[in-house]
């Protein structure tokens, strides 16, 4: 009977440490919403080569407000961007792209949300900063846009820098999960 009751006990804990681990998980990017918007007459196929734009950037932060200042997040950004191109098949090169990239990302601090207060159960106005990444993909010899992605998500104050690169990977994968997907 004593091995029974241990069996039991240890499935139960196994179970809440099984349920918090991805709960913490989920928690992490819940609030990240991603949306694109695409040329559906567009053959993507035939984009094979990219290039950087030079207007590629995180607004500049410069009370350190929201960026974390040991955290090169244009980088983070760039990085996981090449990665997701290349893995749609396309090459970055420095003359003559098929693309162009760019990107832009920045917070809005002024977003206002109804959010329900647990001392009253009733819904108060609070202040919910939103951060916010737009990535565009650029035709090299039109100049227009042809393909748009975008994520939204709270700002997440005093996260660890494994985090940050969570939540950007997150992001940006699943901004790229509809590149070259007919709508």
């Amino acid at each position: 009977m004593l091995s029974n009751k241990k069996f039991k006990f240890f499935t139960i804990l196994t179970s809440l440490i099984a349920a918090s681990l991805l709960t913490s998980c989920a928690t992490l990017t819940e609030d990240i919403t991603v949306d694109t918007k695409s040329d559906s007459t567009i053959n993507y196929d035939t984009y094979k080569t990219y290039a950087w734009s030079e207007n590629s950037q995180i607004i500049f932060d410069a009370i350190g407000q929201w960026e974390q200042p040991t955290l090169d997040t244009d980088e983070e950004v760039k990085f996981v961007i090449n990665r997701e191109l290349r893995a749609h098949g396309l090459r970055q090169v420095t003359d003559n792209p098929d693309l162009y990239v760019s990107f832009v990302a920045g917070v809005d601090t002024t977003i206002l949300e109804l959010k329900e207060d647990p001392n009253s159960n009733k819904k108060v106005l609070t202040n919910v900063p939103k951060a916010a990444l737009v990535i565009a993909l650029i035709d090299g010899k039109s100049g227009y846009t042809i393909w748009l992605g975008h994520a939204v998500g709270n700002v997440q104050p005093q996260q660890t820098i494994e985090n940050i690169r969570k939540r950007i990977d997150y992001a940006v994968s699943e901004i790229f999960k509809t590149y070259n997907k007919k709508k």
